[in-house]
């Protein structure tokens, strides 16, 4: 970390170094009217991830998974969380990974994936972005049985849900993850733009 015209780091240090590592950061801010602001900030370091949602044109279904979620168990809410699969690179290319992710989360393989861009999903906090992903599948398509990895503590339900009802789940709040809300809306946009031409 070299200090810029706008940041100077004066201190880091490591508040927790298990799953991921949550670092303090002691820094020197030049905001935009030249004066400079000492803060305090920490930052949530797991590595960058993937994501992707999968359709199936002949049925209008996504595939999606269902799995417990600690911090949403937390925060009060339905820890059961319905999310497109994902997961972290871990040292691989992101379409790799993500082939990888999906024979694992869901036993399904894809000829394809298109890679639709890259974002930071809480940037406030957390260092991680996610390569996100859309592919098509069909149920001739499973070659495994899914559910993620045991020895990860992956305990992960498929499910094949009708994009509309998809869309529903997600205005009426049981689809609150937001890199599913991403790809869904994604894959309604290009939807709709195709019927329009």
């Amino acid at each position: 970390m070299k200090d810029t015209e706008y940041l100077k780091v004066k201190g880091t240090k490591v508040l927790a170094n298990e799953w991921g590592t949550l670092t303090q950061f002691k820094v020197d801010y030049r905001r935009k009217d030249g004066r400079w602001q000492e803060q305090i900030r920490e930052a949530y370091d797991r590595g960058h991830g993937v994501a992707c949602l999968l359709h199936d044109p002949e049925t209008d279904c996504v595939l999606l998974t269902r799995q417990f979620r600690l911090p949403v168990w937390l925060s009060g809410s339905d820890p059961f969380l319905i999310e497109a699969p994902a997961g972290l690179l871990e040292g691989a290319q992101p379409e790799e990974r993500m082939r990888l992710e999906l024979i694992e989360e869901t036993g399904f393989e894809v000829s394809e994936l298109n890679h639709l861009f890259d974002a930071y999903m809480s940037p406030g906090s957390v260092t991680e972005y996610l390569a996100f992903f859309t592919g098509t599948y069909h149920l001739k398509n499973k070659v495994a049985v899914g559910g993620g990895a045991e020895d990860e503590g992956e305990d992960i339900e498929v499910v094949h849900v009708p994009l509309r009802d998809a869309l529903g789940m997600m205005r009426s709040g049981e689809i609150r993850d937001a890199k599913t809300i991403i790809l869904l809306q994604e894959l309604a946009l290009r939807q709709f733009s195709v019927s329009k031409d």
